[in-house]
């Protein structure tokens, strides 16, 4: 990979992170690489300005922060065919980002000019949410894209946050969920939410869709692995006169009201991550951050 311009994205409020990336803009200085350096809040529309006065796209884009930097960042750059690298900077080991070791030793630039990495495609989610009131033709109120995943809960206003989510899938109804709410997760975003609400681990290689209700009041109400071309829709259950919240990788969306829903499906551009041949395995990740044994016999034996 030829590097000329390189864009920064450093975590917002860490001074660890800005300072990180002023030591990466050095480093990439010193070899004769072009870059810029953005906070990842995105203020007053940044990121659009910036590629609007752009002759030609960065060559890679690199995200200094934990994963929450990485997706806010991944959805910012949805619309940009631009592969991510990302360091783990000032958190825990993340899912989706590179050990910082890459970065502060220097190694990241020879990394990525002798190719010694594959691009993960992280397939990304899509909604859509509709209007369709009666004696009125249905129209797209919002859409929204997302890297982890989707999901509905009760607004804040409401007394109890129980609610009841009706949802189809490929045009067939399949359920009515009562609880406290439903994630639709990704491969990716499956170690997410998901997970703290009882989901199963998907590796994000598996192209598949996690359907997983939030303390759901029925036990027979349980995740579901659906393939990622399906077409999801969700709906207020109209005998509930209740609202819900729809949240996107963490963040509030919109309310969804009585005669609204939302069709959710695939994103057909992908995600591009780079993940360095000499990095860790995703299995790895995951005996380090759910503290897994893992292979004891790696481990330091106390009587050599």
């Amino acid at each position: 990979m030829k590097l000329s311009l390189v864009l920064i994205i450093y975590r917002s409020n860490s001074s660890v992170a800005k300072e990180a990336s002023i030591f990466c803009s050095k480093v990439l200085k010193d070899r004769n690489i072009k870059s810029q350096r953005i906070e990842s809040d995105f203020n007053n529309n940044q990121l659009e300005r910036y590629f609007c006065n752009l002759a030609a796209l960065p060559d890679v884009v690199i995200v200094l922060g934990g994963d929450g930097t990485v997706l806010k960042s991944a959805n910012a750059l949805a619309n940009y065919d631009i592969p991510i690298l990302s360091f783990n900077i000032g958190g825990n080991l993340g899912f989706l980002t590179q050990e910082k070791d890459f970065l502060f030793d220097q190694s990241f630039i020879k990394i990525l000019e002798q190719e010694e990495f594959t691009i993960d495609a992280r397939n990304r989610l899509h909604c859509d949410v509709y209007s369709n009131e009666k004696h009125r033709e249905k129209k797209v109120l919002k859409s929204y894209d997302a890297l982890n995943d989707f999901y509905f809960k009760s607004v804040e206003e409401d007394i109890s946050p129980t609610n009841q989510i009706q949802i189809e899938i490929d045009n067939e109804k399949v359920n009515e969920y009562k609880g406290d709410g439903l994630i639709i997760s990704s491969s990716t975003g499956s170690t997410a939410y998901s997970m703290a609400a009882g989901g199963p681990i998907v590796h994000p290689s598996i192209n598949a869709l996690v359907i997983n209700p939030i303390c759901p009041m029925s036990l027979a109400s349980r995740p579901i692995i659906i393939p990622d071309t399906s077409k999801v829709i969700i709906r207020v259950v109209q005998k509930n006169k209740r609202e819900i919240k729809l949240w996107k990788d963490g963040s509030k969306c919109m309310t969804i009201k009585e005669n609204d829903y939302c069709e959710i499906n695939k994103v057909t551009k992908p995600c591009k991550m780079i993940k360095f041949n000499q990095s860790i395995s995703y299995y790895i990740t995951l005996i380090k951050k759910l503290d897994w044994k893992g292979d004891l016999s790696l481990k330091n034996n106390p009587t050599n």
